[in-house]
């Protein structure tokens, strides 16, 4: 009989193991095909209201009763007077890229464009603040493509640099009908880098052998651990000079003004030198210049904000962990084009 009952527990608790193991499977299936098909949020935020309260707040704590009371019934009156005009007034829409050597912000841009596009018209405004030293070549190659298709929807695109629009920065700036600058914003850096160690002597060394395969002359040019060939070094200079054509082709073809063939040294300018340069064309930050908006049109900030999986939220540190780490091994260690 002891035996039997010892039997019967190793069967409940086998079985509660299994029970607690495949709710456990079952609750991340479930998580994981719900994250699939959970899409990001558009936030919205009317700027004019925002400040309004702000200067409400403000005037309650300063002004009498009296004066507060007059300015409220002049601002009742105003707003009652722009309910009953039919003429649809200007609005502004406020994206903001702020970019990583991946153009990671990309992601939500794309879907800010496309919101936006759907309502903006040639009588709005579209206002990207841009903040981004530049990066990956393909990255910021569509990031830029965003803000064109701004351009050709033919809505007025101001792009605002309050700190830095360099290299592939500047590439999406200068996509702007209009840049407008900080005094001691950095613009310009209109070049190309790319740099890697090799460490074929160190195998040498240590009678390490490394083969590399390919198919096709130029497949690989350098290589981290191979013999580096004169004629690899040249077509991969090469390639670097043929992007950088590229690029102050770009530049050239949306800012027109601008000689390229003077800026586009890899040099870069502080707000009140791109001005001279014709890199901006206005010395104002994007504070000051959405403020003066705010009392011309209707303005609006838009930023889409895309879900976490529940993976990705429980592996958060981790990710960040090694993004750094695979960012720094790229940058110096690989073959990678970076604007």
């Amino acid at each position: 009989m002891e035996w039997i009952a010892e039997y019967t527990m190793f069967l409940a608790k086998s079985f509660t193991f299994v029970v607690v193991v495949f709710l456990i499977v079952s609750l991340i299936a479930l998580l994981k095909t719900r994250n699939k098909h959970e899409e990001g949020t558009l936030t919205v935020v009317r700027l004019n209201e925002q400040l309004q309260r702000m200067t409400e707040k403000l005037e309650q704590t300063i002004l009498n009763k009296s004066a507060l009371k007059a300015l409220v019934k002049s601002r009742k009156a105003k707003a009652k007077a722009r309910e009953k005009s039919t003429e649809r007034g200007r609005r502004v829409f406020v994206l903001n890229f702020d970019g990583d050597i991946k153009a990671s912000a990309l992601e939500n841009l794309r879907h800010e464009v496309t919101a936006v596009l759907e309502l903006a018209t040639d009588k709005d405004e579209i206002v990207v603040k841009v903040e981004s030293g530049g990066g990956m070549v393909h990255a910021y190659g569509l990031a830029a493509s965003q803000l064109v298709r701004i351009r050709e929807a033919g809505v007025p695109l101001t792009v605002c640099v309050d700190k830095v629009a360099a290299s592939g920065g500047y590439m999406m700036a200068c996509i702007g009908t209009r840049v407008l600058a900080a005094p001691f914003a950095i613009l310009g850096s209109i070049g190309v880098v790319a740099q890697m160690p090799n460490f074929n002597r160190v195998l040498k060394k240590h009678d390490v052998d490394y083969e590399m395969l390919t198919a096709g002359e130029y497949k690989r040019t350098l290589t981290l651990f191979g013999e580096n060939t004169e004629k690899g070094r040249e077509k991969f200079q090469e390639d670097l000079e043929n992007i950088h054509r590229l690029f102050k082709s770009f530049v050239g073809k949306y800012r027109p003004q601008l000689d390229v063939s003077e800026v586009a040294t890899g040099e870069i300018w502080f707000g009140t030198e791109a001005l001279e340069k014709a890199l901006a064309d206005e010395i104002t930050t994007s504070d000051q210049y959405i403020s003066r908006m705010i009392h011309e049109a209707d303005v609006f900030e838009v930023h889409y904000v895309q879900r976490k999986r529940l993976q990705d939220k429980l592996s958060v540190g981790m990710s960040a962990t090694v993004d750094r780490l695979l960012l720094t091994w790229a940058s110096r260690f690989h073959n990678q084009r970076f604007w």
